[in-house]
């Protein structure tokens, strides 16, 4: 029982992580299209754009959000679209037959790509199931309705 469990949350994540990889690439995709100054030039050059660009989010833009963590809170997040924005800049320098050709059309790519991510994952996740509270799960009520969180 416990295996067949382990199984199944394996292959949901799989299936979960091939799916923000689909998002991310149709994010991307529209970005070209809708940029002046971004192309790609096959399939195989975005296949290399989607997982070079998810690889610099997961281990660049950490310690850049940690850098210019001050900025971040003074324009209360904002900033984090130029961070963005200077990712994908530097996948257009990594990667060959992707191109990112200013700095300005990095910015209204990156915004294009997260608004992307953002609806179409709005949109899997208002199909789905619901997800359960975050925190404060574990607290008893009392007799007058007051929660107590243990």
């Amino acid at each position: 029982m416990y295996l067949v469990f382990m199984e199944e949350s394996q292959s949901n994540l799989l299936v979960s992580r091939v799916l923000r990889l689909a998002i991310l690439a149709l994010g991307v995709v529209l970005a070209t299209k809708l940029v002046p100054g971004i192309y790609c030039d096959d399939g195989w050059t975005l296949l290399a754009v989607v997982v070079v660009l998810t690889l610099f989010n997961s281990f660049l833009k950490p310690l850049l959000v940690l850098f210019v963590l001050p900025f971040l809170v003074a324009t209360l997040g904002i900033g984090i679209i130029l961070i963005n924005a200077l990712v994908l800049f530097l996948v257009g320098h990594v990667v060959k037959g992707f191109q990112v050709g200013s700095f300005g059309a990095a910015i209204f790519g990156a915004i294009i790509i997260s608004v992307t991510n953002l609806c179409v994952t709005l949109l899997i996740r208002k199909g789905g199931p619901p997800r359960p509270p975050r925190g404060g799960g574990g607290g008893r009520r009392r007799d007058n309705g007051e929660v107590i969180d243990i």
